[in-house]
C-alpha cells in the first residue's frame, strides 16, 4: 500500500508544474481508478470510454478524448453518473496525462485485497489534506478523532432491518468509511449473511456535501471499501429536508462562517439564525430518528455564539446531550490549527438531566504535526469515561479520571449559564501563569476573532431591535450573558 502511495504521489510534485494543485490530483486519480477497476471487472461502459480505449490514444488526441470521456460519463445513470458527474479535466499536457494512465495501469487494482485499495485512497487523500491545508478540513477529519467516535457510538447496522448512518456533511467520506471499519472489526472481518450483506452494502450508508469534489471522492473512498452509498450533492441546511430519518448521525460540519450571512427559512429549525454550525445542529435533530444517536464535531463559538444557548435550550429538551468532549488545542493542525472544538453526543427522545464533560485541552501540548501528533493516549482515558453504552447510560464517576478532567453538570446547571456550554470549565489553565508557555499566536488570533464575531452578532442583533423599535426586546437582550468573554 505504501509502494502504491508513494510512486501515485510521486507523480504529483511533477503535476504541480501543469497547474494541478493536490486536490485537482486526487480527483483525476479517482476518475482513471475508477475506469481502470470498471475494466478489470468487465463493468460495461459506454463504446469508447473504457480504460483500454482511453489507454491507447496520445498526444491532444488523448487530451481531446479525455475531455469527451469525461463528459459522456458524467450523463450516465448510477454510480458511473454520480463518479463523474460534472467531471473535467485538469490537464493540458498529453505526456503527463499518459504518465498517470501508466502508473494507474502498472497496479492490478481488484486483485487488491479492498483494505489495501482503501488505504491507498484513504492515504493519498490524507496527504493531499495535509500538503494542501487552505480548505482542507473539508476532505479529512483526523481519522483518530473519528474512530475516538466511531467506538463511542457503535453504529450497528445489525440492530435491525431498516438502520441507517449518515453524514450530512460528509466530506471524503471518513465518517461512513470509519463506521464501516468498525462493523468490520466487530464481524471479524465482515462475516454477514448474504441478505444482511446486500443491506449494508447498498441501503445503510447515507451522506450529502455541497461540494461535487468530495462528494465524487466519497463516493469513490466507499466503493473501493465494497460499498454503493446514497450520497447526495447539495446543501444541508438552506434546502427543505425531505429525506428518510436515521439512527445515526456522525459529522463534523464545516467551519467558519463563508455562506452563512442569512437565517435559512425552514419551518423545522425552531431558532433563526445565521450561524452554520448551530443550523447544523438543527438540521441533525430533523433528521435523526426518535431513540436515534449523534456525534458532531463543532467549534467553541457554537458553544457561546449568540443564539447558542437558544438552541441549546432546543437540543437538551428534545435530546439527552449525554456528553460533551473537549479537543485537545491543534487537533485539526494542519488545516484549522488555530480553531478550538469539540464533540456533542446526544440522543434524541429523554430530555437532558445530566450533561458530562471530558476536558482533553486544558494544560495538554498543542498538537503538531511533527513534534506533537494527535495520537490514541489523547482520548484513551476519554473512551474509558465514556463506557460501553452508545447512549450514554453507562455507570459513570469522577473519578474514572486520574487528572480530573471527567465531570457532570445537572441541567439547572446549565440553565444557570443559558445554556452557553462553554461556561463549564473546572480546570485552572497554568499556560496563562507561565509566560514562557503562551499559547501559540496563531491560536490567540483565532480566539480573538471568535470573540470579535460574538460581539458583532449582538451589535447586529441590537441594531436590528433598534430599526424595528422593538424597546421591551432590547432590553432583554441587554440582561443576557455575554457572548464573548471579556478582558
Amino acid at each position: 500500500m505504501s509502494d502504491i502511495v508513494g510512486k501515485l504521489w510521486g507523480f504529483c510534485h511533477t503535476l504541480r508544474h501543469d497547474g494541478i494543485d493536490y486536490g485537482d490530483y486526487i480527483e483525476q486519480i479517482t476518475y482513471l481508478l475508477f475506469l481502470k477497476m470498471a475494466q478489470e471487472k468487465g463493468v460495461e461502459v459506454p463504446r469508447g470510454c473504457d480504460w483500454g480505449a482511453l489507454s491507447e490514444l496520445s498526444g491532444t488526441g488523448l487530451t481531446d478524448g479525455y475531455v469527451d470521456v469525461l463528459r459522456r460519463l458524467g450523463k450516465e445513470q448510477g454510480m458511473l453518473g454520480d463518479i463523474f458527474a460534472q467531471a473535467q479535466s485538469r490537464f493540458t499536457n498529453p505526456v503527463n496525462l499518459k504518465k498517470l494512465i501508466g502508473l494507474i495501469d502498472e497496479t492490478e487494482w481488484t486483485a487488491l485485497d479492498v483494505d489495501v485499495k482503501a488505504a491507498a485512497f484513504e492515504g493519498l487523500l490524507e496527504k493531499a489534506a495535509s500538503e494542501g491545508k487552505k480548505g482542507a478540513g473539508q476532505y479529512f477529519t483526523p481519522r483518530l478523532l473519528i474512530q475516538t467516535i466511531v467506538r463511542c457510538i457503535q453504529p450497528d447496522p445489525r440492530t435491525h432491518k431498516e438502520f441507517t448512518i449518515c453524514d450530512p456533511a460528509c466530506g471524503s467520506g471518513g465518517f461512513l468509511v470509519c463506521a464501516y471499519e468498525w462493523l468490520l472489526e466487530q464481524t471479524k472481518g465482515g462475516a454477514l449473511e448474504r441478505e444482511l450483506a446486500k443491506r449494508i452494502k447498498s441501503k445503510t450508508y447515507f451522506g450529502q456535501d455541497l461540494v461535487p469534489r468530495p462528494r465524487r471522492l466519497a463516493l469513490m473512498n466507499l466503493f473501493l471499501h465494497g460499498l454503493e452509498p446514497v450520497i447526495g450533492l447539495g446543501d444541508s441546511i438552506y434546502e427543505a429536508y425531505s429525506g428518510p430519518r436515521h439512527d445515526v448521525i456522525l459529522t463534523n460540519p464545516p467551519f467558519g462562517t463563508k455562506g452563512a450571512n442569512q437565517a435559512p427559512e425552514r419551518e423545522d429549525f425552531t431558532i433563526a439564525t445565521s450561524n452554520k454550525q448551530l443550523n447544523f445542529l438543527q438540521h441533525v435533530m430533523t433528521i435523526l430518528k426518535p431513540g436515534g444517536r449523534a456525534a458532531v464535531v463543532v467549534p467553541d463559538n457554537c458553544l457561546f455564539a449568540d443564539q447558542a444557548g437558544e438552541v441549546f435550550k432546543v437540543l437538551m429538551e428534545d435530546c439527552d446531550l449525554h456528553t460533551v468532549l473537549r479537543l485537545p488545542n491543534g487537533t485539526f493542525t494542519p488545516y484549522s490549527p488555530g480553531t478550538k472544538t469539540n464533540v456533542i453526543f446526544f440522543t434524541k427522545g429523554p430530555a437532558t438531566e445530566t450533561t458530562w464533560i471530558y476536558d482533553a485541552r486544558t494544560n495538554v501540548p498543542h498538537i503538531t504535526k511533527k513534534d506533537r501528533p494527535l495520537t490514541p493516549e489523547h482520548f484513551a482515558e476519554f473512551e474509558r469515561c465514556f463506557g460501553k453504552d452508545p447512549n450514554g447510560r453507562a455507570r459513570r464517576k469522577e473519578k474514572d479520571s486520574q487528572e480530573d478532567r471527567w465531570r457532570p453538570f445537572h441541567i439547572s446547571e446549565v440553565k444557570e449559564r443559558a445554556y452557553k456550554l462553554d461556561g463549564l470549565k473546572w480546570l485552572k489553565d497554568e499556560s496563562l501563569d507561565d509566560p514562557d508557555n503562551l499559547p501559540e499566536p496563531e491560536e490567540l488570533a483565532t480566539e480573538a476573532i471568535e470573540e470579535l464575531r460574538g460581539a458583532v452578532e449582538e451589535l447586529n442583533a441590537v441594531l436590528a431591535l433598534l430599526e424595528n423599535g422593538a424597546a421591551e426586546e432590547l432590553a432583554q437582550v441587554a440582561e443576557k450573558p455575554r457572548a464573548y468573554k471579556k478582558g
